[in-house]
């Protein structure tokens, strides 16, 4: 576990990796605890994992990004697999513990079809009952990250023992896109896992939330974002990534995130809005998931 405090112990964050016994699937562990200045904007970036947040305080409030979007608010949330960024905001502290999972098991651990959470945030409550309010209340009663880590790796692999298989066939086709970076054709696809490409399309709904085509999207927005960070030429990007030309990526840049890749690198290299550096940590290793906002909407 890595665990880090603000000099004046206004802030910290904890990292972990699940038991081994559940991993790849449940790929981390991320703990908040902060009392911050000022409100605290963030954008969202749709990534390759659904997020479970148990939150402990004060509510968060969500949003789809544009003008005359819907704000909701929430203690605890539950997001599956989206195709365009979301506007997460919290006043003036956040205490929440965060689980970051791959689809197909979100898939056994919530005994849920995924394409009821895709581009969707959701109380987990309301969607799964009282088990996930228990947990969230045992949770917040723990009086160090550690031993709510722990918990976690308790509750969720009796959870996972009790839930409906998933595929794996599922599971290789998700690793090709993966691997590919969505950009490995889904006849092939279909092809390599011995379905057609409707038998295939309906699995992947159930199991991972979008089509095969929406998640490639979404892995070619992944990979594009990692290259533009390390100062990747959007011309580059474009013949690197999949998309036909320069004007196709920025324009599924636009349409996924709200922002401009030239916006989106000046809010990624602001100075941080928050009490320590880790406000520019992301919330998957080696990813870019977010940017942190000062005023007004992306653009």
């Amino acid at each position: 576990m890595l665990h880090f405090i603000s000099p004046a112990g206004d802030a910290e964050i904890a990292f972990a990796r699940p038991h081994p016994r559940l991993r790849p699937g449940v790929h981390l562990y991320r703990g908040h605890r902060m009392h911050l200045l000022r409100p605290r904007r963030k954008l969202e970036i749709p990534v390759s994992a659904v997020t479970l947040v148990l939150g402990f305080a004060e509510e968060l409030r969500v949003s789809g990004v544009g003008e005359g979007v819907a704000v909701d608010s929430y203690a605890s949330f539950l997001a599956g697999l989206q195709t365009r960024a979301k506007i997460v905001e919290n006043s003036r502290s956040l205490y929440a513990v965060e689980v970051v999972l791959m689809p197909w098991v979100a898939f056994t651990l919530f005994g849920v079809a995924m394409h009821e959470v895709a581009e969707r945030v959701v109380d987990p409550g309301d969607l799964l009952g009282g088990g996930v309010r228990d947990l969230t209340g045992a949770l917040a009663a723990l009086p160090d990250w550690e031993q709510r880590f722990a918990l976690l790796d308790t509750v969720l692999a009796q959870w996972i023992d009790r839930g409906p298989v998933h595929s794996p066939r599922v599971v290789w086709a998700w690793q090709q896109l993966i691997r590919t970076g969505g950009t490995i054709p889904i006849a092939r696809l279909a092809a390599g896992t011995g379905w057609g490409r409707r038998q295939l399309e309906n699995r992947f709904r159930e199991q991972i939330g979008l089509s095969p085509k929406a998640a490639a999207r979404v892995l070619r927005l992944r990979r594009a974002l990692r290259l533009l960070a390390t100062g990747t030429a959007p011309v580059q990007i474009a013949a690197t990534c999949g998309f036909s030309d320069q004007a196709h990526f920025a324009r599924e840049f636009k349409a996924m995130t709200g922002s401009t890749p030239r916006r989106f690198l000046t809010d990624r290299n602001a100075a941080p809005v928050g009490p320590g550096p880790w406000e520019r940590w992301d919330r998957m290793p080696g990813e870019v998931t977010s940017v942190m906002l000062s005023t007004g909407l992306p653009a």
